[in-house]
């Protein structure tokens, strides 16, 4: 114990002598967080101006490596570094690769008086220990030496397969932006770009064999204005689409920083640009036109056309010229088979296959799987490996194909088991187009969904129950940026950031060093690197967490607040703006009746954005509610006693507090004894896009015994126009007192989505917010 206090007054005295008043010290608490760092003794390492980064002599990859880290340095340091092959040994950084260990893209960084070592297990490896030093820096320096503290350091990636997608169909980014988008992987540590080239809204590739996908098929005539509102801004959009010497050169730019270009190019669906320029490759003929609205689409390639083969071969011919990386992404997602079961050519050519369907998959589904096949054996003989949606593994999967599951992570459980490759994306955890806050009053015009820093960092990619040999199957974690509504460049920053941190925490470090409390001053750090490097990010992080507890035995909600750095929060309770003189926030908060929470915290002179919670207590409130049917598994969330927790849910619909239904929405309350009832109220959300269409019928009944129920309102609505808003309605019953014990509350769901959604022709859903009796 002595000895431990001694060596800890030591570094603190060299700390403090090293440290001038111009000097600062790096820390090595980043993001993603190291596998091991540990202390060593001695002195450490100051950067200045002098100091020289060294490489090995005839490695060109590493000379490379070498002049990112002068780059980096020069943006986070101001010193210009000489970089050179000489053999120094003083005040030097040394880059090497021959770190011996059994995993690959390691690397060891060590720390001394007189030197950086960053030494790979490969070049790659070398790579990223650039990219942990370049993170150590404090991003507040400017020409300032920096001391690093005498360290150890033994890291590798968790997951061979880092991933993140761009979407550049829907809206198209250019080589600079995309290369920039490459730089903010590479801090990141990730190794994989998933590339989403084409689209029914637009093809941005060239190929040379058939030039009119990009003169007609990259360009559409407007765009729809919001989530499909029916109506157009009617402006032209492109022609955009990459040259093949663009492609090539982007490809060139991504692996000297060992990022492997993974590109899609969609299909039998989402081909809508392709057909426009080829309509005889549909099942109609046409004619076609490349979309301008989002969605699903009922023409797709003719998989009964034997002309789709050599087009799709010649197509992906030139995608493996300029692709080099294994794997090569062929969709299979979203694939309406509507064409397919009136088209003569396709039921011939499910006849010829002899293709059965059975209680699991149709007849089309398997002419799907043989699309799929096709390509997967036509690629596997080109030294490649197809790689799609979880929509493949419908009608039986390809031999050797992997499996993007998005839906969820059962496609990826069942694939794995079934001895292929799985890349986790579920849109529950990875979606990046969606918001990542429920608080929507500052945020840009967005696809939906509810995607927060927190739920992002606390995904577990690795599922239970597979076996070790099953294990070895999940090969990495990806997210997914859809550009639908992501107009530019400074908004795709905008959604990737800081999520990306937490996306690269979950792709490199173990699981067991995880934590969100720790995280999220690391990667507050990160943020001040993110602003030094002029990219644009969302400042959620820095805003009041808060978790909302309601404790139904206690009759009573409890709000804890916490922000990452413990500053002050202020708040009021009456709905009245807080400020540094309203009540400080110091244990949590009972509320017990109606209020409206809204809190800040105050950093020096700035202050967060204000969190808002409204509580409504009722005389459902708390009481037991019965659901005669069933709601949706992926939006149930806290079911039944969600509806009476004196919470109203916000306006994003998969934010927890919303309870979705196909069926029709039948609770019984029990309001524990017979009481006057004379107003009964749902919350209920409206998004037509989403295909959720509020109620078109409303019923209360009520009981005193929950046997005998008496109807004492009943009212039927217009269902939703064209043009419809996404909206939050509360529906309202009102009605003469009555005395009562069980309120019934029947709520029923349009039965048909009208023919001007995308959703035409199936049963529309209702959410249900709050249940308030009074």
């Amino acid at each position: 114990m002595k000895k431990m206090k001694l060596l800890y007054c030591l570094a603190i005295l060299f700390i403090a002598s090293a440290c001038t008043k111009d000097s600062v010290v790096a820390d090595y608490n980043i993001v993603p967080l190291p596998q091991q760092v540990s202390e060593t003794e001695g002195e450490g390492f100051t950067l200045d101006g002098k100091t020289k980064i060294v490489y090995e002599k005839g490695n060109e990859a590493q000379k490379r490596v070498a002049e990112f880290l002068a780059d980096y340095i020069k943006k986070g340091a101001g010193f210009s570094l000489t970089v050179s092959d000489a053999g120094e040994t003083d005040n030097v950084i040394i880059l090497k690769s021959d770190y011996k260990t059994d995993k690959p893209e390691s690397y060891n960084l060590t720390v001394t008086a007189k030197q950086i070592v960053i030494n790979g297990s490969d070049d790659a490896g070398t790579f990223y220990g650039v990219q942990t030093l370049r993170k150590s820096i404090p991003a507040t320096t400017e020409e300032n030496p920096v001391l690093f503290k005498p360290v150890d350091i033994q890291d590798y990636p968790r997951f061979s397969y880092r991933g993140m997608h761009l979407d550049v169909s829907r809206h198209f980014f250019t080589v600079e932006e995309v290369k920039e988008y490459i730089d903010i992987l590479a801090l990141h540590n990730i190794n994989r770009f998933h590339w989403h080239l084409t689209d029914d809204q637009g093809w941005r590739v060239e190929i040379k064999k058939y030039p009119e996908l990009t003169t007609i098929g990259s360009k559409r005539d407007e765009t729809v204005i919001g989530r499909n509102t029916g109506k157009y801004d009617g402006t032209p959009y492109g022609p955009y689409f990459y040259t093949q010497e663009e492609i090539k050169d982007v490809v060139d730019y991504a692996q000297k920083r060992f990022i492997t270009i993974i590109p899609e190019v969609d299909l039998p669906g989402h081909m809508l640009a392709a057909l426009t320029a080829y309509p005889n490759l549909g099942c109609t003929g046409g004619p076609y036109k490349v979309s301008p609205e989002w969605g699903i689409f009922e023409d797709v390639l003719c998989a009964g056309n034997e002309d789709i083969y050599p087009f799709l071969e010649n197509v992906f011919t030139e995608i493996i010229e300029l692709f080099p990386g294994e794997l090569i992404h062929i969709g299979g997602d979203e694939c309406p088979k509507t064409r397919w079961a009136a088209c003569p050519k396709c039921q011939a050519k499910i006849k010829s296959l002899g293709l059965k369907a059975d209680k699991e998959h149709s007849a089309e589904e398997r002419l799907q799987s043989y699309v799929i096949s096709h390509m997967e054996k036509f690629l596997s003989d080109k030294g490649r490996k197809v790689i799609g949606w979880d929509e493949i593994m419908e009608g039986g999967i390809a031999p050797n194909a992997a499996i993007m599951s998005w839906r969820g992570t059962e496609g990826g459980i069942a694939a794995a088991k079934m001895g292929h490759d799985v890349v986790m994306v579920p849109t529950k955890y990875l979606y990046f187009d969606y918001y990542q806050t429920d608080d929507l009053s500052q945020e840009k015009f967005g696809i939906g969904g509810f995607v927060p820093v927190s739920q992002v960092y606390n995904f577990e990619p690795m599922p239970e129950g597979l076996t070790p040999e099953q294990q070895k199957h999940i090969i990495g974690v990806q997210a997914n940026l859809w550009s639908e509504y992501v107009l530019n460049f400074p908004h795709a920053e905008y959604m990737v950031l800081p999520r990306m941190g937490a996306l690269s925490e979950i792709q490199w470090t173990m699981p067991e060093k995880k934590d969100y409390q720790t995280f999220l001053p690391r990667l507050v750090k990160l943020t001040q690197l993110y602003k030094r490097l002029g990219y644009t990010y969302a400042t959620h992080i820095f805003d009041i967490s808060a978790k909302v507890e309601p404790m139904k035995d206690e009759r009573k909600i409890v709000v804890t607040m916490s922000t990452f750095d413990n500053s002050p929060i202020y708040y009021t309770l009456d709905g009245s703006a807080p400020t540094t003189s309203s009540a400080k926030y110091e244990k949590p908060l009972e509320i017990t009746d109606n209020s409206i929470l809204n809190a800040i915290t105050i950093r020096g002179a700035d202050s967060s954005r204000v969190y808002t919670k409204a509580f409504d207590f009722n005389k459902a409130t708390f009481k037991e509610v019965t659901l005669e049917n069933p709601s949706i598994p992926k939006y149930t969330y806290g079911g039944a006693p969600s509806l009476v927790d004196g919470l109203k849910g916000g306006k994003v619909f998969s934010n927890g507090a919303w309870v979705g239904f196909t069926a029709d929405f039948v609770a019984v309350v029990d309001l524990g004894e017979e009481t006057d009832v004379s107003e009964v109220t749902i919350g209920t959300f409206i998004d037509v896009s989403d295909w959720i269409c509020g109620a078109t019928e409303m019923e209360v009944l009520l009981s005193s015994d929950n046997k005998t129920f008496k109807q004492v309102f009943h009212e039927k609505y217009q269902e939703v126009q064209e043009g419809q808003e996404k909206e939050l309605k509360d529906v309202k019953a009102s009605f003469a007192p009555a005395k009562a014990r069980y309120v019934k509350i029947i709520a029923k769901p349009i039965p048909r989505m009208p023919d001007w959604t995308q959703g035409r022709g199936n049963r529309g859903s209702i959410f249900i917010d709050e249940i308030s009796i009074k």
